[in-house]
C-alpha cells in the first residue's frame, strides 16, 4: 500500500501520459505545484514499489501494475465525485475537493457499493454484472452521463 501522496503522483503521471503521450519530471512538478526534487523522490519511491520504470534524467514509464493502480485511484475518485455532484447536488468545485478527501480514506468494498448505488439511482445501469473496482469488471457498461439510461451489460 502506497501513501496518499504517492497515489497523487501516480494519478498525475497517468493523466499526463494520456494527455501528452509522455511523462516528464517538469510536467509532473508543474501539474502538482511542487519541486522537481520532490518529484524525483516520489519517482524513486514508486520505482521501489515497482509502479514506475525510471532512471534519473531518463524516460518515465508506468509499469502495468502502476497503470492499473492509477486507473483504480481515478475510478474511486470518479465514483465519489458523481455521488457528491449528482446525488447530493454539490457544486462542481466542492464535489471535486470533497471527492479527493474522501477517496483516500474509503475501502474498496465501500467504493463498490457506492458505485452500484450511484448507477442505480442515476439509472445508468443496474451493475448486476458484479462490478468490482479491483477487477475492472464491466467498465464498458459504466457511463458517467445521466443521459445514458439503457442497460448495456
Amino acid at each position: 500500500m502506497i501513501s496518499k501522496a504517492l497515489e497523487e503522483y501516480l494519478k498525475t503521471m497517468y493523466v499526463l501520459k494520456k494527455q501528452n503521450g509522455n511523462i516528464r519530471v517538469t510536467d509532473i512538478a508543474n501539474k502538482m505545484e511542487c519541486t522537481k526534487p520532490s518529484v524525483n523522490k516520489a519517482l524513486n519511491n514508486l520505482k521501489e514499489e515497482k509502479l514506475v520504470n525510471y532512471e534519473t534524467y531518463g524516460i518515465i514509464e508506468l509499469t502495468e501494475q502502476g497503470e492499473s493502480l492509477a486507473k483504480k485511484i481515478l475510478e474511486a475518485y470518479d465514483i465519489i465525485y458523481v455521488f457528491l455532484k449528482e446525488v447530493l447536488n454539490l457544486d462542481e468545485e466542492k464535489a471535486k475537493r470533497e471527492a479527493e478527501k474522501i477517496k483516500s480514506s474509503i475501502s474498496d468494498e465501500t467504493i463498490n457499493k457506492l458505485a452500484k448505488y450511484v448507477h442505480e439511482v442515476l439509472g445508468l445501469s443496474n451493475l448486476n454484472c458484479n462490478y468490482d473496482i479491483n477487477q475492472e469488471k464491466c467498465r464498458n457498461c459504466i457511463k458517467r452521463t445521466a443521459k445514458r439510461k439503457e442497460k448495456i451489460c
